[in-house]
């Protein structure tokens, strides 16, 4: 039986998939976990010079429609474990000394769109439906913030969390969170194709150059993650979250 993470290996190019369809990739506990173990072997590859560039995807229709509202309301106890590990993968993506491309081919929403903006580019369609609805259901994105707003500057971030809702792949990129708009059907080849090109740079200057952007944009600063996940649990574990929520799963 496939595990809730797909990886694979074409050539020097790692792709890590989740793979969760029936559930359109939700972030559940367990696939969280999964996430996260899988990224530490690509961080061994990456760092053995084996991998050279790496293409997070997501297997069927949605890329990764956020955490699974169903695991929230039947075990809230659980979240701050799950908004930690999601946590801790968005900076592990982020801190790999090899290129990172998100191919998004379907729906990217809250923590799903928090994947697409982490990665070093993102490529998607006109159609794919993208953002950020937290507040909508009484649910602080804290976790997902900073890298939004390292993506497309505070004033863009703050006016996506605070309205919520989704915009269009086609307004993501004249937004700024993904690089590229290509077909659907091409968006699998256009990914291969362009971590090839990435790949075939120098990999101890792109090693470099990535941390030092890291720095530079204080993507290194754990306390501020850290503190994000435990703003997010508090917030989801209140009645106005749960209510809202329940109200969402029709509870």
């Amino acid at each position: 039986m496939p595990g809730l993470v797909l990886t694979c290996s074409e050539a020097n190019v790692l792709i890590l998939t989740l793979n969760r369809p029936e559930a359109r990739n939700a972030l559940s506990l367990e696939l969280i976990e999964a996430m996260n173990e899988a990224i530490g072997s690509i961080e061994r590859e990456a760092a053995s010079g084996a991998a050279r560039a790496m293409i997070l995807a997501g297997e069927g229709k949605a890329f990764c429609a956020g955490m699974d509202l169903k695991g929230v309301l039947s075990d809230p106890a659980a979240m701050g474990r799950m908004l930690h590990g999601l946590s801790s993968f968005l900076r592990r993506v982020r801190r790999l000394p090899i290129p990172t491309i998100a191919c998004v081919q379907g729906a990217a929403v809250g923590g799903g769109c928090g994947l697409m903006v982490v990665a070093d580019l993102a490529i998607t369609h006109a159609e794919a439906k993208v953002g950020y609805p937290e507040v909508s259901l009484g649910v602080c994105p804290a976790v997902v913030a900073p890298w939004l707003m390292r993506k497309v500057g505070p004033g863009r971030a703050r006016a996506m969390l605070l309205s919520g809702g989704t915009i269009t792949g086609r307004e993501a990129v004249a937004l700024g969170l993904a690089e590229q708009l290509t077909e659907r059907e091409a968006l699998a080849p256009r990914a291969r194709e362009l971590a090839g090109k990435l790949a075939g740079g120098g990999p101890g200057a792109i090693a470099a150059t990535k941390r030092w952007l890291n720095e530079l944009d204080g993507s290194m600063e754990d306390a501020v993650h850290d503190r994000a996940a435990d703003l997010s649990a508090d917030v989801i574990a209140g009645a106005e979250a749960q209510s809202r929520l329940r109200a969402v799963m029709g509870e």
